[in-house]
């Protein structure tokens, strides 16, 4: 079976997921903390598995607006995105793509240690024991009964397993992910 290519916005959404899930869910972060700190891991049995309907919470939006800043200032991903891209030809979108890959893939590799979530590769078989992680690991397709489920591995995912983002100055303001430039 061929490998799929992910494209460089299906993989920056899928960090930007992961990054999220850090903020927002204490088990995962401190699965990432203790997986920085070298701690082995926790057996299965003492995994807890997630609430069936888990309250909300606000989250800090600081560091979400911190990476897109970073994002910004290496890759310019916010004028790409905020670009209507209808008028350019394919090449032209192709060469600019490059330049916010390239920026993009800097920051990521500057500040985040990332991982796969399963080490076999994409299209092999395998099977998810009772009590998986349902967290790290999505299920799709005819989806029936109980644990060990048999599949095929579509994405290996990916986690984070360090952040070391910038710290801010006193009184930033995140909220600004680029000056405005006036050329005197």
């Amino acid at each position: 079976m061929k490998n799929p290519q992910l494209s460089f916005f299906n993989r920056l959404t899928l960090a930007l997921r992961a990054f999220w899930r850090i903020l927002t869910h204490d088990g995962f972060a401190g699965d990432i903390l203790r997986l920085e700190r070298g701690e082995p891991d926790r057996p299965a049995s003492a995994v807890p598995q997630p609430p069936k309907s888990a309250a909300l919470r606000e989250t800090l939006p600081d560091s979400a607006l911190q990476l897109l800043a970073l994002l910004q200032q290496e890759g310019r991903f916010i004028d790409f995105l905020q670009e209507n891209v209808t008028a350019y030809s394919d090449a032209e979108i192709g060469g600019a793509a490059r330049v916010v890959h390239e920026g993009c893939h800097k920051v990521i590799g500057d500040y985040f240690q990332i991982e796969p979530v399963r080490s076999e590769a994409e299209g092999a078989r395998l099977t998810l024991p009772t009590g998986f992680d349902a967290a790290a690991v999505r299920l799709t397709g005819n989806v029936v009964g109980q644990p060990p489920f048999a599949g095929t591995l579509m994405h290996r995912g990916w986690r984070v397993i360090g952040i070391k983002l910038p710290k801010l100055a006193e009184g930033h303001d995140v909220r600004v992910l680029a000056p405005a430039e006036v050329e005197l």
